[in-house]
């Protein structure tokens, strides 16, 4: 019956942010600009760390994977953003749409795995600093991102086969500026119980795991730091965790807001805006701003870059 009635959508048509022509170009001004200051961003710290041998340690290894995993959400989201501003032909098919949130899914799983990496580097690094080395080896540490790589990959193409299942004949309009999950269970015709069931029984225990194992790293991490006598000290540590704190902070408020009735969907985009677009651009800056061997290593490559260009 349902196909009887209903012609089945193979094709979506994104509706985005506004049509008024202004408020467009506006908007493609300033995305555009956070766009390429996000790729320059990411980008760039993932080839400062692979040419300074310095960087070479745990930290700055999930560091860098963090920065290319933004880098992608960055790529998966903001270019058919842009272009929708002023084409007038907003469509996207089927298989452009799960493409997309395969790879923002396996960016953002990646990132939540990556971040409670680098909290379990901070523990180990500020509560057992003279095992440091035997702990978070970077054997241990290349183990560690591969399989956040592989988790993050079989999450992704298990929401996606379960996309697949859906049929869409309620409308072919998606009130999104991407192919986001929720939107598309709104426009399905079959009942998407499974796909919402599927949602807390894999990416409820990753996003709790991850989640446990930032804050037992950062009370531990807290305990640590109250127990040294040295001010020094306890600036220090507070200096190494300021940064991955204040990043973690944001992603996972955004993610909690995130999470709420499938119903509800007046807070999509803002909140998307935030996790898809804010975070990957702010990330580099959190890392590189209050880093010093960041700032050094940018410093030398600079300064050989000036030389080599001298001679």
């Amino acid at each position: 019956m349902t196909k009887a009635n209903h012609s089945l959508t193979t094709e979506f048509i994104l509706i985005g942010f506004t049509d008024h022509p202004d408020l467009k170009i506006l908007l493609f001004i300033m995305f555009f600009a956070v766009y390429l200051i996000t790729m320059v961003g990411n980008l760039g710290l993932v080839a400062l760390i692979y040419m300074e041998h310095r960087l070479h340690t745990p930290m700055y290894i999930f560091l860098g994977n963090l920065a290319l995993m933004d880098s992608c959400c960055s790529c998966t989201i903001t270019p058919k953003m842009l272009e929708n501003f002023f084409s007038q032909d907003r469509r996207i098919s089927l298989y452009e749409c799960m493409a997309q949130f395969y790879f923002l899914c396996l960016a953002e799983t990646a990132d939540c795995f990556l971040l409670a990496a680098m909290a379990y580097d901070h523990y180990v690094a500020i509560c057992s600093p003279l095992q440091y080395h035997t702990m978070m080896s970077k054997r241990l540490c290349i183990q560690m991102t591969i399989g956040s790589f592989i988790v993050s990959n079989l999450h992704s193409m298990i929401h996606v086969g379960l996309l697949l299942r859906l049929t869409f004949c309620r409308s072919y309009q998606i009130d999104h500026f991407f192919c986001d999950i929720l939107p598309l269970y709104r426009l399905s015709c079959t009942d998407p119980f499974i796909n919402e069931l599927m949602i807390y029984i894999f990416s409820m225990p990753i996003q709790s795991f991850t989640i446990a194992t930032v804050l037992i790293s950062y009370l531990w991490i807290l305990y640590t730091i109250f127990q040294m006598k040295s001010k020094g000290g306890r600036g220090k540590a507070f200096s190494t965790c300021a940064s991955h704190f204040l990043s973690v902070s944001i992603f996972y408020i955004c993610l909690l807001m995130y999470i709420r009735p499938f119903e509800e969907g007046d807070k999509d985009i803002p909140v998307a805006i935030f996790y898809t677009i804010i975070i990957p651009l702010l990330n580099p800056f959190i890392y590189s701003l209050r880093n010093k061997e960041v700032i050094n290593a940018l410093k030398k490559l600079s300064v050989q870059f000036v030389i080599a260009k001298t001679w």
